[in-house]
């Protein structure tokens, strides 16, 4: 950086350039400082696609020498075989996780109601069933302190 502060301090007489903040190019537009500091504009180049030459004869050999002397696979064929049956089976498994609602006709009860009030009756049995095995812990504990 401190060439280039020296470099526009020599080319442009009675500037005091301290520091420079480089940007991407063309990320900001001149304005009337930069427009005075370069007083010719410069040539805008239409942007069309570019045409290449076709590449030497020597070139396309030696892509072409390399394309034969790189190594054949060496994927085993019944590993590539092993890998393509797992994921048909883990497909399938996610198909049958993951089954498809049947369509419900207007106004029966949907699945999701269905399996609320299935969940809702699961907890309460398990609640029951908690209450009866506390009940006849603290039974057990009370007779076996007065006893």
């Amino acid at each position: 950086m401190p060439k280039l502060i020296e470099a526009a301090n020599q080319r442009v007489s009675g500037a005091n350039v301290r520091a420079v903040h480089v940007r991407a190019p063309g990320s900001l537009k001149a304005d009337s400082a930069t427009a005075a500091a370069d007083p010719v504009p410069q040539p805008v180049v239409p942007a069309s696609p570019v045409q290449r030459p076709a590449p030497p004869d020597g070139y396309r050999r030696a892509i072409e020498a390399h394309r034969q002397a790189t190594r054949p696979s060496r994927i085993d064929s019944g590993i590539a075989e092993a890998v393509e049956r797992q994921t048909a089976a883990m497909r399938e498994l996610g198909r049958r996780a993951f089954l498809e609602p049947p369509s419900v006709p207007d106004g029966a009860t949907a699945p999701i109601e269905q399996d609320r009030v299935q969940r809702r009756r699961q907890a309460a049995a398990t609640e029951a069933a908690a209450l009866r095995r506390a009940r006849a812990e603290h039974a057990a504990r009370t007779q076996g302190a007065v006893g």
